[in-house]
């Protein structure tokens, strides 16, 4: 068996120890982060073992030590994902040691992270996420106001599609977040910023008829979440996913939708229905344009309508032929 396969058990010497206090302490970095730098770690140090070397005596380490193991990763099938953090654990490691004095040279500096694939994100067509909406909840349907459960998940489903929140942002919202009269949440997203998300038609008159049966959840006098779970606290987010699975199962959907999906289900529809770029970008809250450029898969025949549409020099231009069937 590959030593980058089986499960690493050679304890870490004290300079990767810390390492890992050092982000642990000054970096601050989470606990799901530590463990995988940790791991890591204990993966490179396997190899090392093998090659007689430990990461107790980094002075003794070269670019080639680097090199093999991610070679060896590479022959043992990782995720590339795993690889490229794996080699920016090691870059970091290094450069840590190199700030205590213990090093001058970074032996992982430049060394390339593997290729990663930027699949587009999934994403329902247009009669598929009005099928999911319109599917019936429970005996009183979608907005039956005799199950309160299906009232808040048709609240839910609408929020996320209709303004194309992460469903972090929605099952944070606190009810004084939700301006119904306004058409606007005040969401939270990654990085505590803040910004307004603009309510569509049917997330307004879905969230509306939820608040009305909100009470029916019991929660405390206190309790400020706008989405409640059935013992009155938040609702979390494994149960809003196992409320959308089987939303898409009543809708006959081939396969089940995440809360991620109708964000992605948003923003495809956004571009695709002409909506700038730039304005699509700030209401998903993403840092980067090139973010939100993933969602544009658009085909040739789109692609050239919208040029025709916008360049001045493109008039006289002959449409393209269509490709033989």
């Amino acid at each position: 068996m590959s030593s980058t396969n089986a499960k690493p058990d050679a304890p870490l010497p004290d300079t990767a120890l810390g390492f890992l206090a050092w982000l642990s302490v000054e970096k601050g970095y989470a606990g799901a982060t530590l463990k995988a730098y940790e791991s890591d770690l204990q993966y490179f140090e396997q190899y090392l073992k093998g090659k007689g070397k430990t990461l107790a005596a980094p002075k003794t380490l070269t670019r080639r030590d680097i090199q093999g193991f991610m070679a060896e990763q590479h022959r043992a099938r990782q995720a590339k994902t795993s690889m490229a953090r794996r080699l920016s654990c090691l870059r970091g490691f290094f450069k840590h040691l190199i700030r205590r004095g213990v090093l001058v040279l970074n032996p992982a500096q430049g060394l390339s992270n593997p290729k990663l694939s930027k699949p587009h994100p999934r994403s329902l067509n247009v009669d598929q996420a009005f099928s999911l909406l319109d599917a019936p909840a429970g005996e009183g349907g979608a907005g039956g106001t005799g199950d309160p459960e299906a009232v808040r998940d048709a609240a839910l489903a609408e929020l996320l599609y209709g303004s194309g929140l992460r469903v972090s942002e929605a099952l944070g919202l606190e009810l004084n977040d939700v301006d119904i009269a306004s058409g606007v949440a005040r969401v939270t997203g990654k990085g505590s910023k803040e910004r307004l998300a603009p309510l569509s038609d049917t997330a307004m008159a879905a969230l509306k008829a939820y608040l009305l049966v909100r009470h029916a959840f019991a929660p405390e006098p206190s309790e400020q979440a706008f989405f409640l779970g059935q013992r009155g606290g938040p609702l979390q987010r494994r149960q809003a996913n196992r409320i959308l699975e089987a939303m898409s199962k009543r809708a006959g959907l081939p396969t089940a939708v995440s809360p991620h999906v109708l964000r992605h289900s948003f923003a495809s529809h956004m571009l695709q229905s002409g909506a700038d770029m730039r304005a699509v970008q700030e209401l998903l809250g993403h840092a980067r344009l090139s973010t939100t450029q993933r969602y544009t898969h658009l085909d040739l025949a789109q692609l050239t309508r919208a040029y025709d549409k916008a360049h001045p020099r493109a008039k006289s231009r002959p449409a393209p032929e269509e490709p033989d069937s």
